[in-house]
């Protein structure tokens, strides 16, 4: 931990909401003293008190040690480039617009790569007159499986969650082109284009 960037950063997101020294200091259970020596980089929190420091400032542990706070640059709505994350531990699902650190069960989930899925590897989609219906020959077993799929178009997302020993079978409305995407647990993220008229 840099002390002097983190406390620059305290002193940053401090004033951002409005507080004191003596607010914050209260809030966390401390002095104003510890928070005036934290925010001038003579000190640094104690490690018992930096989940309570992030919370009342609204970041976390990691950007607290880091002393750096990077924001994205907006999407601005733009779904293409919407990322996924996987838990390895519980397989919890999360996506993110942009770049996001995301924790899940105690670990720092990083994005997944998606691969283009090759002849053989591509779900089945078959035109049911204004919806497509999704199947595969994919192994569903408790080893084995894809854990979702989602339909993702430049503005909107459909994710459909795929359990082990199910088969798979999703149907979903006929959009304008798009990108469908999948998650295997052992071979891992894949996709292929979807446009009416071409399976």
């Amino acid at each position: 931990m840099d002390q002097v960037r983190t406390g620059a950063l305290i002193r940053q997101l401090r004033t951002e909401r409005g507080l004191t020294q003596k607010q914050l200091a209260e809030l966390i259970c401390v002095s104003d003293k510890a928070v005036s020596k934290w925010e001038r980089g003579s000190g640094c929190p104690d490690v018992s008190l930096l989940t309570a420091l992030a919370e009342v400032l609204g970041t976390d542990v990691q950007v607290l040690l880091s002393g750096n706070v990077e924001k994205n640059e907006s999407e601005k709505g733009n779904m293409k480039k919407l990322r996924f994350y996987v838990c390895r531990d519980c397989g919890n699902v999360i996506t993110a617009a942009s770049d996001a650190a995301v924790t899940c069960c105690g670990n720092r989930l990083t994005a997944l790569e998606a691969k283009k899925a090759e002849e053989g590897q591509r779900l089945k989609v078959e035109d049911l007159g204004g919806e497509w219906y999704i199947t595969t020959d994919h192994p569903m077993t408790k080893e084995h499986y894809i854990s979702f799929a989602a339909y993702v178009s430049d503005s909107s997302m459909m994710m459909f969650r795929q359990y082990p020993e199910w088969g798979m079978n999703v149907t979903l409305p006929m959009y304008r082109s798009g990108r469908l995407v999948w998650y295997c647990n052992k071979c891992g993220l894949f996709y292929q284009e979807l446009r009416p008229g071409r399976k």
